[in-house]
C-alpha cells in the first residue's frame, strides 16, 4: 500500500507540473492583473456587453488559477496525511488518505484533459445539432433520448444550455434538435461527441417486440464570436418563415415567427423557432449558420493540409458509439474502446468518462497524424 501511495503521489505531481507548464501560471497571473485593471475602470459599465465579457473572463481566470493552486495544496496535504497514517499505523487515517487520493486523482485528470483542449476553437461555446437517421420512429425516439442525455450532462455540471430549435417527428421523438451550451470550452469537450450514434433495443413501437437498430447523428460546431470574420453575402442566403410547431405538428403560435435559413452555395440549412420573435429567430439562425461555415472553413483548411502532407487516413469513423439495451446492457465507444454497463446512468447524462476518453483519443490521433 505504501508503495502505491508513493507512486501515485509522484505521478500526480508530474501531471500537475505538466498542467502548470501548459497553462503557464505566470501568464495566467498577468492576464488576471490585466483583467482586474479593466474591471476597475470607472466607465466599464458604459458598455454592458464588454463589461460582462471582462468580468466573466476575470472570474474564469481566477477560478482556473485557484483550481491549480488548490490541487497543488491538496497533494501536499495528502502527503502529510499519508505520513501521519504510516507513523501512527492508523488504519482510519489511511482509509481517509485513500479516499482523498481517489478524489484528487479524478480532479487532476479533469484538469489534465482541459490542457489537451488547445485547438483553435476548443475554448468556444458550442452549438449541437442532433438528427435522427435510419430506423424510423425508433431513430426519432433515440434522437430525443440523446437530446435529454446532453441536457442532463449540462445540468449536472451547472452549464447553461438552451434549446434553439426542435423539429418533432410525426409519431414520436424528434427529427432534429439544436441547442447551445454557453460555457468556455464547451466545444472542446463536446466535439468528442460528434459522429453517428447507434441504439440497439427491443422497439417499444413494434407490437411484435422485435429488436431494432436505429441511428442518430450528432454535429458539434463552435459558436461564432464577434472577432470572427464570416461575412455571408445576402444573395447567398434564402430565408423562409413559418409557424412554430410542437409535438404532433400542432402550432404553438399564430404568427410566422420561425425561420429557416438556407446557405445556397453549401446547402447548409438552419432552422430556429424557440425565440419569441421572427427577428430573434433570424439572428439566432444567422449566428448558427456562421458557426457552421466557420467549422466548414476549418475542416477544408485541415483537409488541404492533410493532402499536402500525404495523410489520407480517416480520423472519425461513421459509427462512434453503440448503446445496447438488448440482449445485454452496454454503452461502448468504438474509437476508444471505453465501455460501461450502466446504460441508465449514461442516458441520464453521466458521460464525462466518454468525453474524456474521446478527447484523449482525438489528441493522440492528431499527434500521430503530425508524426
Amino acid at each position: 500500500m505504501a508503495a502505491d501511495f508513493d507512486s501515485d503521489l509522484t505521478e500526480l505531481k508530474a501531471t500537475m507540473a505538466s498542467v502548470r507548464q501548459v497553462t503557464d501560471v505566470g501568464e495566467l497571473r498577468a492576464r488576471i492583473s490585466e483583467l482586474e485593471s479593466a474591471a476597475a475602470a470607472p466607465d466599464l459599465w458604459d458598455d454592458q456587453e464588454r463589461a460582462q465579457r471582462v468580468t466573466s473572463r476575470l472570474s474564469r481566470a481566477n477560478a482556473e488559477l485557484e483550481r491549480i493552486l488548490g490541487l497543488d495544496q491538496r497533494i501536499e496535504d495528502l502527503e502529510v496525511l499519508v505520513e501521519m497514517a504510516r507513523e501512527e499505523d492508523d488504519a482510519a487515517t489511511l482509509a481517509e488518505a485513500e479516499r482523498e487520493l481517489a478524489a484528487v486523482r479524478r480532479e487532476v485528470g479533469e484538469l489534465e484533459v482541459k490542457t489537451l483542449l488547445s485547438g483553435e476553437y476548443d475554448a468556444r461555446e458550442a452549438v449541437v445539432t442532433i438528427r435522427s437517421g435510419a430506423g424510423g420512429v425508433d431513430a426519432a425516439d433515440f434522437a430525443e433520448m440523446l437530446l435529454r442525455m446532453y441536457l442532463r450532462w449540462a445540468e449536472r455540471r451547472d452549464y447553461p444550455a438552451r434549446v434553439m430549435d426542435t423539429s418533432y417527428a410525426e409519431e414520436a421523438g424528434l427529427k432534429s434538435a439544436t441547442f447551445e451550451v454557453n460555457v468556455p470550452y464547451a466545444y472542446g469537450h463536446l466535439s468528442a461527441e460528434a459522429g453517428t450514434h447507434r441504439l440497439v433495443r427491443i422497439s417499444p413501437f413494434d407490437n411484435q417486440g422485435r429488436r431494432q437498430t436505429s441511428f442518430a447523428a450528432v454535429e458539434v460546431v463552435p459558436l461564432i464570436e464577434q472577432t470572427d470574420h464570416i461575412d455571408i453575402p445576402e444573395n447567398e442566403i434564402k430565408v423562409d418563415v413559418f409557424r412554430s410547431s410542437g409535438p404532433g405538428g400542432q402550432s404553438v403560435n399564430t404568427t410566422d415567427s420561425a425561420v429557416r435559413m438556407t446557405h445556397l452555395p453549401t446547402g447548409i440549412v438552419v432552422s430556429m423557432q424557440n425565440e419569441k420573435s421572427q427577428i430573434q429567430n433570424r439572428a439566432a439562425a444567422y449566428r448558427v449558420l456562421q458557426s457552421r461555415l466557420l467549422l466548414l472553413r476549418q475542416q477544408e483548411e485541415a483537409a488541404a493540409k492533410k493532402e499536402l502532407a500525404g495523410d489520407v487516413k480517416a480520423s472519425w469513423g461513421d459509427q462512434m458509439r453503440s448503446y445496447v439495451l438488448h440482449p445485454y446492457q452496454m454503452v461502448k465507444d468504438l474509437r476508444t474502446g471505453y465501455e460501461v454497463g450502466n446504460t441508465s446512468a449514461v442516458f441520464d447524462g453521466d458521460i464525462d468518462a466518454f468525453i474524456e476518453a474521446g478527447i484523449r483519443w482525438k489528441r493522440a490521433a492528431e499527434r500521430g497524424g503530425q508524426a
